[in-house]
């Protein structure tokens, strides 16, 4: 799964691949720092990466599927 993280005041978006087994866990994280109890959202990618992003310069966060899902052209 690819979690999507636009913070703010910065040009380019944060995009992380996880295991579709982190959903819920994933979920649970981001609504933990959207609601203040703690100040960096750090989140692990599929090769153990660790990404850590501000709260409180979150604007926005989209879990969903990877792109090879998505369909490009016409037709699709």
């Amino acid at each position: 799964m690819e979690v999507r993280i636009v913070v703010s005041n910065v040009g380019r978006e944060v995009v992380i691949e996880q295991a579709d087994d982190q959903l819920d866990a994933t979920r649970k994280q981001v609504e933990t720092a959207l609601s203040g109890a703690v100040d960096v959202l750090w989140l692990v990618d599929k090769r153990g990466r660790q990404v850590g992003v501000s709260a409180s310069k979150i604007a926005y966060v989209e879990i969903g599927s990877t792109d090879k899902d998505r369909k490009m052209g016409f037709g699709s």
